[in-house]
């Protein structure tokens, strides 16, 4: 056995228990470190919570003397609870978060020095641009970018710093970041939708706001098995490995009891978790063996956005305490369920009323409808832009496996409201008679209240699923920021609910009533969209066939994805609504395939590396020992040797072949990895690595798995799946 995988198993089987004790009550927790409303009612004047309060309701500006009295309020806050520097916590378009620290130590004279915080630190800071990604809006050497201050997020406190949630957009303004594209889409949104209510449905709606709720699924594997795993370490995934004879084929470990060291860590999360005012409550076993998820509550999307990202940073952390190395690969073990993050969206008014759940009488079912259908619309014309917000290298390892929905984007609403749909669809064209008006509000959209939460069941295997008031999208994944598939859901809709008000005023200018423009849009809407709806099995071949006569595109890898997402239509969305032009489109574009293509490269780089200095080594030091062993058959017995050592004989022989093929195979990878790598077009690199580098992978992966099981256990370099997926 190899001094790393018995490192790795003598660490886990030494490994205390470590007990965390929860000292009060979860509640009492909850915003601990996070300048909240409550504090900020404590430590503002009235005038400047006021202005602050503007700033989050309804995107009021906050003057620069506000802002100083904020940020004296916040230093002292902060400084109340032992924070040195502060930073302003961003989220750049690499996939990660990012933060530049600065103290509020400052020098004042000679051996004299003050703790400063005025309002300019807070609502700006300069932190270099150069190296993050922009998609070539920016040279290297033009390194000047800024953060900017989001009020509509609180701030809060990791360790010893302050953090405050921010955008970050370069010099010339373009934007290089996932937040600044969300606030617009939110704002586009809150006007579309508010505009609809005021005029059709309710007059005192003042804002509407997107809420989200994610649901997280993670992978616990033990510190030790990472460090000995190369894969692991620098992929996050395992590029080799035999599956193990016990998988998840007894279903017995979703929503089975949690080991205690993994419980442990849950309580610690989640602990921390409430401090920096994130809603956790739900936590489970997944499917798949070492699989987890947690969810929290639902909360406004920007809010739910910086959580979930702020989450998988200190769910990172955490897990070190542990011994932990948390996986949010979407695929880190071959053969069983991978990970993703159901993104569960709905519309709120101020009022608090969810616009996707149906209501108590006709009226409030007319607006149900109203968005409900507009929703189903909306997807039905972007659905294309859906699935290339979804789009990754990792996401493509488990869209259509497990538990994961396929690559083409349809919308399950259940046989209740499809029947609803389907009586709405044969509604007659123009003005309506009293008697067909009374029978429309009184016996189909009057019965919708009967429509109760559990009568939509639950197609685990459809992207885009309707679950009773809200609709779950379950194809993104685990890695994924939240943000990219909000900014795209949330500027469709807008777009459809500017389109739809357009159309309804059109026809009662004709003479209709507004109740009959609504209803002979819907209806036109129900017929034009039906080709999304799909109510069966996802992971069917007849569905890809029934999808395809149907014109719904099936975008399988991520380059095919990420073209689509180009088309002039799919632009056009983004720069009519304003929340993206033209030229942050393509930059974003080619940000995402230039990550698509240099996570493969490294990848194919550390699995010939692997193979090279692990793997074709290790099976010639046994196959060696396999010869000497020969070599005495023979002795023994002479000239009978091949009738009593033919299968040894054999068995060197497939050990030499497998290695042959490793050798061949592994030189072949590097070159189209290195041929890949010269090519400057990022279409063409995503393309090559998709149809070249990762097939070769496979082949190598077929190998190496095929001498894990004839290779003396004692002498293969890795810990195996067995090994890994197991806690103890």
């Amino acid at each position: 056995m190899s001094i790393l995988r018995f490192k790795a198993i003598e660490k886990l089987s030494t490994l205390p228990d470590r007990e965390v004790l929860l000292e009060k009550k979860l509640s009492e927790y909850f915003c601990d470190n996070v300048f909240s409303m409550d504090t900020m009612r404590e430590y503002l004047t009235k005038e400047a919570y006021k202005s602050i309060s503007g700033a989050v309701e309804s995107g009021d500006k906050i003057s620069r003397d506000i802002a100083d009295q904020i940020a004296v309020a916040l230093k002292d806050w902060s400084l109340a609870k032992g924070v040195t520097h502060y930073t302003h916590w961003f989220q750049p378009l690499n996939g990660a978060t990012a933060e530049k620290h600065d103290s509020f130590f400052t020098p004042i004279e000679p051996g004299k020095a003050i703790e400063r915080f005025n309002g300019s630190m807070l609502i700006q800071q300069e932190p270099d641009a150069s190296s993050f990604p922009s998609g070539g809006i920016r040279n290297t050497f033009e390194a000047r970018g800024y953060t900017a201050w989001d009020p509509t997020s609180p701030a809060f406190i990791i360790g010893t710093t302050l953090c405050i949630p921010s955008v970050f957009i370069s010099y010339t303004g373009e934007t290089l970041d996932y937040k600044t594209p969300l606030l617009k889409a939110l704002y586009e949104i809150d006007v579309a939708a508010t505009d609809v209510m005021k005029s059709y449905f309710d007059r005192n709606t003042k804002k509407v706001q997107a809420t989200l709720g994610w649901e997280q699924e993670y992978f616990l594997i033990d510190l030790g098995f990472v460090n000995a795993r190369p894969d692991l370490q620098l992929t996050g995934r395992t590029l080799l490995g035999h599956a193990p004879a016990k998988g998840q084929q007894l279903d017995d470990h979703y929503f089975g009891s949690i080991p205690a060291r993994t419980m442990n860590f849950m309580k610690e999360l989640e602990r921390e978790s409430l401090k920096l005012g994130i809603p956790v409550t739900t936590r489970h076993n997944e499917v798949a063996p070492n699989q987890f998820e947690l969810a929290p509550m639902f909360e406004e999307a920007n809010l739910a956005v910086d959580h979930n990202s702020l989450l998988m940073d200190i769910m990172a952390r955490i897990a070190r305490k542990h011994h932990f190395k948390v996986l949010l690969h979407e695929k880190p073990f071959k053969g069983v369920n991978g990970s993703g993050k159901h993104n569960n969206w709905s519309l709120a008014t101020d009022s608090g009323d969810n616009l996707l759940s149906p209501g108590k009488n006709p009226k409030q079912n007319l607006q149900f409808l109203t968005f409900f259908v507009n929703t189903i619309k909306a997807v039905a014309e972007y659905g294309d832009l859906i699935r290339s917000a979804i789009a990754t290298a990792t996401n493509d390892y488990r869209l259509g496996a497990g538990e994961a929905p396929p690559a083409i984007i349809s919308v399950f609403i259940g046989s209740a409201l499809s029947s609803v749909l389907d009586e709405l669809e044969k509604v007659k064209k123009g003005k309506l008679s009293p008697d067909e008006k009374t029978n429309l509000k009184l016996n189909l959209v009057g019965k919708i209240p009967e429509i109760l939460l559990d009568n939509t069941d639950r197609n685990r295997t459809s992207p885009f699923a309707f679950t009773g008031n809200k609709f779950e999208i379950r194809a993104v994944g685990s890695t994924a920021n939240c943000a990219e598939i909000m900014t795209v859901m949330n500027t469709i809709m807008a777009k459809q609910l500017r389109d739809f008000k357009k159309e309804v005023d059109a026809l009662i200018k004709k003479g209709l009533k507004k109740d009959e423009a609504i209803f002979n849009v819907l209806r036109e809407y129900i017929k034009t969209s039906k080709k999304i709806r799909f109510e069966g099995d996802g992971y069917s071949q007849a569905w890809v066939e029934e999808a395809k006569k149907r014109g719904l595109k099936n975008l399988v890898s991520t380059p095919e994805a990420l073209a689509i997402e180009l088309e002039k239509k799919n632009i056009d969305v983004y720069v009519e609504t304003g929340i993206l032009t033209e030229r942050e489109v393509r930059a974003r574009n080619e940000i995402k395939l230039e990550k698509y293509s240099n996570l493969l490269a490294i990848e194919s780089q550390v699995l010939a590396d692997l193979a090279r200095n692990h793997i074709v080594p290790t099976a010639i030091r046994y196959q060696n020992e396999l010869i000497e062993n020969v070599k005495g058959l023979k002795d023994i017995f002479g000239p009978d040797f091949m009738e009593y050592g033919k299968e040894e004989f054999e068995f060197i022989q497939k050990i030499s072949s497998h290695n042959s093929e490793l050798k061949r195979l592994t030189e072949a990878l590097l070159e189209d990895k290195d041929m890949a790598i010269q090519m400057e077009d990022a279409q063409e690199k995503a393309e090559y690595f998709c149809k070249n580098v990762k097939p070769r992978m496979e082949e190598i992966r077929f190998h190496v798995d095929e001498l894990e099981m004839m290779v003396d256990d004692e002498m293969w370099p890795l810990p195996k799946y067995r090994e890994m997926m197991f806690l103890r």
